[in-house]
């Protein structure tokens, strides 16, 4: 037996069905397009990655004790 239950006759004659359906261009075509399609997903995946560990390299370097120079200013005056 083959996977699930089903076995290596059963997939060729499959095979065969779907060569006689679709033929060689539009498989060729679809299999582009699908190899296209999986590297543009794992490019933003990479890109999504890359940018969450910029977003934490710039968290833990303010926690590692970054000091920030700042001056509050008041437009009112206090009146004591």
């Amino acid at each position: 037996m083959g996977v699930g239950g089903i076995g290596i006759w059963q997939l060729l004659i499959v095979l065969v069905i779907v060569m006689l359906l679709f033929g060689g261009k539009k498989l060729r075509n679809l299999g582009g397009d699908l190899g296209a399609g999986i590297k543009g997903f794992k490019k933003a995946m990479g890109d999504e990655m890359s940018k969450e560990d910029e977003t934490a390299g710039t968290l833990e370097s303010k926690k590692a004790g970054e000091v920030i120079d700042a001056e509050v200013t008041s437009k009112t005056e206090d009146k004591t």
